[in-house]
C-alpha cells in the first residue's frame, strides 16, 4: 500500500501488527466507498487506496470476507458497494420454475427480482430480507438477499440419483431448483430413479448446496397413484391426523343425542333433499323450496352443522386451519376432518337424522332474495338424489311415460318447483351482469389398473345449476346476515381486474372488433354485455378465456369490497364447512349471534335455550381474520395448485400413448418462446415451440397475441385453429411438446421416457447459471440425449440464413424470436369463483 493511503487509515497500525504486508482497514474501505457514493470495481478501488498490483490480491480476498460478512455487496457488474441495511425489505421468496425468483415484501409493496445466483441460498416460500442492488432496464427492482429469516421447507420430493457411493436427490418441486445431496438413508432400501422422501438437514447457501437424509421410498415414477402421493407432499398438503384429533372424532357419538334435537328448531317432516354427483360421498347441503300464496317462494338450504362438533381450538379445529380445505384428486380426496365427520355425522345422508345450520329465505317473483333468518335445526334427509336424475326429471317433464318421475313421485313437484325457482333467480342473475362463462371441467376414467382409459368433459345440467343457483343465494343472505349485526368476519372478495390485464384485454378484443365498455372502470354487467355479443361466433371460447385472465383471483378477506365476477356488493362462503375453513368460522359468527341476546328478526331460536358468551364460540378479532383470511388463501391455492399438478401427469401420462398421433386444436396462448395448443377431444394441452415453426424470425406481439414470421410472414394467432402431432413427453415436466403436422417441419421423436425425454431448456430470462440448474444435475442421466441438446441449441444467424448443422445429425436449427414485450410469460390461469 502506498504511503499517502496508509497514513489516512485510521487503522493502519492495528493492520501493520497482524500483517507483514498490510492493506487497507475494513473500516478505510467502507468508509471509501461511503465517500464515492456508488460502487466501485476492484480497480478503483486499487486507485483510490493507492494498492499495488502485488497486493491486488490480497485486498481482493479481504473485500471477499466483506461480502462473507454482510459489509458490503457485489452487483452483476462486479462493483463493491454497502449493503443497506436500514432499507431493507422483508417478504416471501416466490420461486420461479426457470431458476429465478421474487420476494413478494410483507408490506405489498412491488415484487423485487431475484437472480439465479440469489435463490441459491433460499427454497420457495422462505421468508427473507433483501437490499434493493439496483433497477433493471425494465423499471424493475431487483435485490441481494441480505438473511434468510424464516425457512419454509423441512422435506423435499424427488427422485433419486445413486452413482456409485453418492447419492443425490432431483426434487419434483419445479420451483425447486437445488440438487439435495443426501448424507445417509438410514439403512432404507432405495433404487436408482425411485421416488423418495428427503429430510432436510442442511438448508441451501449461495456456495453449499443443501443436504437431507431419505426417510420415505414411495416407489417408482410410474406406480399407480404415485401421481397424489408426489402432490401432497411437494405442496405440503397434510393427509395424516394427528393422534389428537383423530381421538376427539373418534369419540363422537355415531348420531345426535335426544338433548341435542330437544334444542333445535324441528324440520325433520320438511321433504329436504340432497343433489350431488353420483361418486359423492359427503352430502353436506340440502334444499327445499315451497311457492307462497303471495307469490314468489320460501326457500330453505340446510348445511351440515359442522361448528356443533367442532369446537374453538380444539385438536379437530387446529388440523382443519392447517388444512384449510378438502383437495379433491381423481379417485381420492384428502379431507380437511376426519371420516367420522365428513361421511358421517356432519353428511346429510337420508333417513337420518342430522344436525344442521339453516338458511330460509323469502325470494320474490322476480328472483330478487327478499328476506331471511338463520336458525340451528334438526333434518332427515327425504332422498340422496344425483345431478343426472334430477336432470332427467326436469327433461322428462312433460313425459307422461317417464319412469325416473314416476319412482319419485313424492317428490317431482318439489323438484319442479325448484326449478321454477331456478329460472326467477337465472333471469335476475342476467339483469345483475354476473358472468357466467361456460369453462369446460374434465374427468378422469381410469380402468382396473388405474391406468387412464378416458379423458372427459364434465356436462353440466340444469340440476347443477339449479344448486348453484340456491347455493348463490345462501350465501348472499349470509352476507347480509354479518353486516346487518356488525359482524367482523371473512367474505369472499373478487376484486375488478388491474389495468395492465384491462389494457391487454383491450388490445385483444380490438383485434377481433370486439370492444369492452366501461372506459378505465368497467363494471360487472359491460363483461356481460360484451359475453352476450359472442353468442354464435366461431371465437367464442377463446374471448371467453381471455375475459378470464383479465380477472383478478377471488380471496378470503374481512374487508367486504364485493364479488366482481359474481356482480354482488356482498359474498361469502356459508355452505361448505366440512370442506371449507372460512365456511366454518362463517357458521361460528352467525351462531354467536343465534346465542346471543341479541333480539333480530333474522334470528330463530328455540324457547328456553341458553344463551353462550361470543368468545366461546367466535373468539377472533380484526388482525386475526386478516391472518385467517389470507391463510385460507393460501391453503385454497395450495389445493388448487397440486390438483392441476395431478391433472397435468396424468394427462401426461395419458399422451405417452399417443406419441406420434396428430390432432387438431386451438391455440390457446402465445408467448416468446413459442405457443400452447389445446388438443381437441383430449382436453389437453402441449406446447409447439419455436425450433418447430422453421428457419424464420419470429417477432412476438404481446398485445395482439401472436407470433409473425419475418420472411414467411405466417402469423400464430391465439384462437388459430391447426393440426399439430405428439412429438414427446417430459412427464417430470408436466409438459407435452407438439410439433406442426405440415410437411417437412414436422418432426416425430419417439422418445417415451418420462425421466430422460431431455433437459430443461435454458430460461429466456436472465442466465441461470451455477451446478444446481436442473439441465445441469440432469446430465448425468441423459447422456443419451446430449448430443441431441447440443444440436438444438445451434440457432439461425441473425439473417436468418440456416446455420452449420453439428457433425453427423440431420436436426434442423432452431426459429429465432424477438419480443415486442419486455416480459413473455406463459398464460396465467384464473379463476373468479
Amino acid at each position: 500500500m502506498k504511503k499517502n493511503s496508509r497514513n489516512r487509515d485510521p487503522f493502519a497500525a492495528r493492520e501493520a501488527a497482524k500483517y507483514d504486508s498490510p492493506i487497507a482497514s475494513r473500516e478505510l474501505i467502507l468508509a471509501t466507498i461511503r465517500e464515492a457514493g456508488r460502487p466501485l470495481s476492484l480497480g478503483k478501488l486499487c486507485q483510490i487506496l493507492g494498492v499495488d498490483f502485488e497486493q491486488e490480491e490480497a485486498l481482493r480476498r479481504r473485500l471477499g470476507a466483506m461480502i462473507r460478512d454482510n459489509q458490503l455487496i457485489q452487483n452483476r457488474r462486479s462493483q463493491y458497494d454497502l449493503r443497506d441495511t436500514e432499507n431493507a425489505i422483508n417478504g416471501k421468496v416466490i420461486a420461479h420454475k426457470d431458476g429465478f425468483g421474487f420476494l413478494h415484501p410483507d408490506d405489498g409493496t412491488e415484487d423485487i427480482y431475484l437472480s439465479f445466483r440469489e435463490m441459491r441460498k433460499v427454497f420457495d416460500g422462505d421468508k427473507a430480507s433483501v437490499i434493493v442492488t439496483h433497477t433493471k432496464s425494465s423499471g424493475k427492482l431487483e435485490g441481494e438477499i441480505l438473511e434468510v429469516t424464516e425457512r419454509h421447507t423441512e422435506t423435499v420430493i424427488g427422485k433419486v440419483i445413486i452413482e456409485g457411493d453418492n447419492m443425490r436427490v432431483i426434487p419434483d418441486n419445479p420451483k425447486i431448483q437445488h440438487t439435495v445431496y443426501i448424507e445417509q438413508h438410514h439403512g432404507i432400501a432405495v433404487e436408482h430413479q425411485q421416488i423418495v422422501v428427503v429430510s432436510i438437514t442442511r438448508q441451501p447457501e449461495r456456495k453449499k448446496p443443501p443436504l437431507g437424509v431419505i426417510t420415505e421410498v414411495l416407489g417408482n415414477t410410474l406406480d399407480p397413484g404415485m401421481e397424489i402421493d408426489i402432490a401432497t407432499r411437494s405442496f405440503g398438503i397434510p393427509y395424516v391426523f394427528p393422534e389428537d384429533a383423530q381421538a376427539q372424532a373418534d369419540k363422537l357419538a355415531d348420531a345426535p343425542s335426544d338433548h341435542e334435537k330437544r334444542q333445535r328448531i324441528d324440520l325433520r317432516a320438511l321433504p329436504l333433499v340432497t343433489i350431488d354427483g353420483e361418486d359423492a360421498r359427503d352430502f353436506d347441503d340440502a334444499v327445499y323450496c315451497e311457492k307462497k300464496k303471495s307469490g314468489g317462494w320460501r326457500l330453505w338450504v340446510a348445511i351440515a352443522d359442522v361448528s356443533h362438533y367442532v369446537g374453538v381450538n380444539s385438536p379437530l379445529d387446529i388440523e382443519a386451519h392447517t388444512r384449510g380445505t378438502s383437495v379433491y384428486f381423481p379417485e381420492r380426496v384428502i379431507p380437511m376432518l376426519p371420516e367420522k365427520l365428513s361421511n358421517g355425522l356432519c353428511s346429510l345422508k337420508p333417513a337420518v337424522d342430522r344436525l344442521c345450520m339453516v338458511c330460509e329465505m323469502t325470494i320474490s317473483a322476480n328472483g330478487r332474495l327478499s328476506g331471511y333468518q338463520f336458525y340451528e335445526a334438526v333434518m332427515h334427509s327425504h332422498a340422496r338424489l344425483t345431478y343426472t336424475e334430477v336432470g332427467k326429471m326436469l327433461t322428462e317433464k312433460d313425459d307422461p311415460d317417464s319412469l325416473i318421475r314416476a319412482s319419485n313421485a313424492g317428490l317431482v313437484k318439489h323438484i319442479d318447483e325448484l326449478h321454477r325457482l331456478y329460472h326467477a333467480l337465472r333471469q335476475q342473475r342476467e339483469q345483475r351482469g354476473a358472468m357466467d362463462f361456460e369453462t369446460t371441467e374434465t374427468r378422469i376414467i381410469f380402468n382396473a389398473e388405474r391406468k387412464i382409459d378416458a379423458i372427459v368433459p364434465v356436462v353440466r345440467n340444469d340440476a347443477h345449476k339449479l344448486i348453484e343457483e340456491c347455493m348463490l343465494c345462501a350465501n348472499v343472505a349470509t352476507a347480509r346476515f354479518l353486516e346487518k349485526h356488525n359482524m367482523e368476519a371473512l367474505f369472499r372478495v373478487h376484486d375488478g381486474p388491474s389495468e395492465k390485464k384491462l389494457n391487454n384485454l383491450r388490445d385483444f378484443l380490438g383485434e377481433r372488433g370486439l370492444a369492452l365498455q366501461g372506459g378505465d372502470d368497467p363494471n360487472p354487467k359491460d363483461y356481460y354485455t360484451l359475453s352476450a355479443q359472442l353468442k354464435g361466433r366461431e371465437d367464442t371460447k377463446i374471448v371467453q378465456t381471455m375475459m378470464l385472465r383479465s380477472m383478478t383471483q377471488a380471496s378470503y378477506d374481512p374487508d367486504n369490497r364485493g364479488h366482481f365476477g359474481l356482480s354482488y356488493p356482498g359474498y361469502t362462503h356459508f355452505t361448505s364447512p366440512i370442506r371449507r375453513y372460512p365456511d366454518l368460522l362463517v357458521h361460528r359468527a352467525i351462531r354467536s349471534v343465534i346465542r346471543s341476546e341479541i333480539e333480530s328478526k333474522h334470528v330463530k331460536r328455540v324457547d328456553g335455550r341458553k344463551p353462550l358468551k361470543k368468545n366461546a364460540i367466535y373468539p377472533y378479532d380484526m388482525a386475526a381474520l386478516l391472518a385467517l383470511g389470507e391463510h385460507t388463501s393460501m391453503t385454497e391455492r395450495r389445493a388448487d395448485d397440486a390438483t392441476r399438478d395431478v391433472m397435468a401427469w396424468l394427462k401426461c401420462e395419458y399422451l405417452q400413448e399417443h406419441l406420434g398421433a396428430r390432432f387438431t386444436g386451438t391455440i390457446t396462448g402465445v408467448a416468446g418462446f413459442g405457443f400452447f395448443v389445446e388438443l381437441d377431444d383430449l382436453y389437453a394441452e402441449g406446447m409447439v415451440h419455436i425450433s418447430q415453426l422453421g428457419a424464420d424470425f419470429f417477432t412476438f406481439e404481446a398485445a395482439k397475441q401472436r407470433l409473425i414470421g419475418e420472411r414467411t410472414r405466417r402469423v400464430f394467432h391465439i384462437g388459430d385453429r391447426l393440426d399439430v402431432v405428439v412429438s414427446r413427453i417430459e412427464l417430470d415436466e408436466r409438459r407435452v411438446h407438439l410439433t406442426l403436422a405440415d410437411g417437412d417441419q414436422t418432426r416425430i421423436q419417439n422418445k417415451r421416457s418420462s425421466a430422460n425425454a431431455g433437459l430443461r431448456k435454458p430460461s429466456k430470462r436472465p442466465s441461470r447459471g451455477g451446478k444446481d440448474s436442473r439441465s445441469a444435475r440432469n446430465k448425468a442421466d441423459t447422456r443419451s440425449n446430449t448430443s441431441e441438446q447440443k444440436n438444438k441449441s445451434k440457432g439461425a444467424d441473425k439473417k436468418g440464413k440456416k446455420a452449420k448443422p453439428a457433425k453427423k445429425t440431420k436436426k434442423k436449427h432452431e426459429s429465432r424470436v424477438k419480443s415486442t414485450a419486455k416480459n413473455s410469460t406463459k398464460k396465467p390461469k384464473r379463476r373468479a369463483r
